[in-house]
């Protein structure tokens, strides 16, 4: 393994009253290591996003840490030190139309940053930077003028990525990037961010519920459900050898490419066991790890 660059220790976020909580994600472990791509996927409610948005502040978490580089994440922080935070954490958002301003055209968005932290003062530095942004996603310079409604979905999605680059980041919280896009878009998205991983050292929390662009995308994947993480381990491994129900249940619902085997493709509906105290995460095999008490383990590799 690399450089551990995320901790997430214990991780919890609860809304409503102390009296009635709800628990969106309910104490939840992993690590992400400098240069890989975490998968963290599940159905809708599950906690997903509300995990990437408590790691990157957007939320003030309930309980545990967030360790970014060995330092707390949520910890009190001096004003320049927060702006150095928010410098090596971006995050891409799930709707390419409602997280761009519609009065900004895509120069201004991308270049907002800029002005923040006091970057290339000189405006033909600024406007040169983002021309190479522009370019690093696919895009033209002269679509720095334009505004977000004369852009497709797909376009403005590679925007909200040129956004995300612009104070040269180490680590991006992509949300459901490509959810919002037309299936034929989606792939080019996809391979945008692997290409711009392998240029710039980008670390990703790629958040989905399409389970084979993740594995695709994915080095390690983690399934999350009712605000825990289930089943952790290599991408291989969690879908070629799942063990917790509802990770075979996720893996049964993928649509096959193959009409004649998609025919025959039996969908498998997850029934949820409850767990008491006793439960925890498990490695069962090398960096494959499962959550649930030792019985339930046993009962689920056999």
């Amino acid at each position: 393994m690399s450089t551990k660059l995320l901790e997430v220790r214990n991780l919890k976020q609860y809304f409503g009253t102390p009296k009635n909580p709800i628990k969106a994600v309910d104490g939840i472990n992993f690590e992400i290591y400098e240069g890989e791509t975490l998968g963290l996927v599940g159905e809708s409610g599950c906690g997903k996003s509300t995990t990437g948005r408590s790691i990157i502040r957007l939320y003030d978490i309930t309980d545990g840490e967030v360790l970014y580089q060995g330092k707390n994440v949520h910890s009190s922080k001096s004003r320049n030190e927060l702006k150095q935070f928010n410098r090596e954490m971006q995050m891409i958002f799930q709707d390419p139309y409602a997280s761009l301003n519609p009065r900004m055209t895509a120069g201004e968005a991308i270049s907002e940053g800029f002005n923040i932290h006091h970057l290339y003062k000189n405006k033909s530095e600024r406007n040169e930077m983002v021309g190479s942004l522009l370019e690093a996603v696919g895009l033209n310079r002269e679509h720095a003028n334009r505004y977000a409604h004369e852009f497709s979905g797909g376009q403005r999605q590679r925007i909200g990525i040129a956004r995300a680059l612009s104070l040269n980041p180490s680590f991006i919280i992509a949300d459901e990037p490509i959810s919002a896009l037309d299936v034929s878009i989606q792939a080019q998205v996809v391979n945008l961010l692997k290409k711009l991983q392998y240029e710039r050292n980008l670390t990703y929390l790629f958040i989905a519920h399409d389970l084979s662009m993740v594995k695709y995308i994915s080095d390690r994947i983690a399934v999350m459900y009712k605000g825990k993480i289930v089943e952790l381990g290599p991408s291989d491994e969690i879908y070629n050898h799942p063990i917790h129900p509802y990770t075979i249940s996720l893996l049964s619902a993928v649509p096959l490419p193959d009409p004649l085997s998609e025919r025959k493709r039996k969908r498998i509906h997850y029934v949820h066991e409850e767990t008491d105290n006793n439960a925890s995460m498990h490695e069962v095999y090398s960096n494959h790890f499962v959550y649930g008490t030792s019985d339930q383990i046993h009962r689920w590799k056999n």
